[in-house]
């Protein structure tokens, strides 16, 4: 079992960058795949971005590719996800999530969940 708390949200403004990262309790952080999820007010949680648990592969959703990056440090049991260039469209509540098996790149049900982070972009 795995706990995740993400923090780093907050306000910028359009073209900016923020660094979100994700922070897991227990000692088999390694042995996880995760990923980011955002939710925007009145949509459905997309699945934006997931990592590999040696965090030799990545996978991002077209409306992030070339602007975030996902990345782990298993020493430090955090996950990240830099942020650049952003968009009023990227205005959500960012989840950090994990889950033991299945692909970095298709995230449909992850077991665990953090709390969320929010993170809002003005024009």
């Amino acid at each position: 079992q795995v706990q995740l708390v993400e923090s780093g949200g907050g306000w910028v403004q359009a073209g900016g960058s923020l660094r979100l990262s994700c922070t897991a309790s227990g000692r088999t952080f390694s042995s996880y795949i995760l990923g980011w999820f955002r939710q925007a007010p009145g949509k459905e949680r997309d699945f934006i971005a997931g990592i590999t648990r040696s965090g030799g592969s990545t996978y991002y959703a077209e409306s992030v590719k070339g602007r975030f990056t996902i990345s782990r440090d298993n020493a430090k049991n955090t996950a990240y996800l830099q942020m650049n260039s952003l968009k009023p469209e990227d205005t959500a509540v960012y989840y950090c999530a994990a889950q033991a098996s299945g692909s970095y790149y298709y995230m449909r049900e992850p077991k665990y969940w953090g709390q969320g982070t929010q993170v809002t972009v003005s024009s």
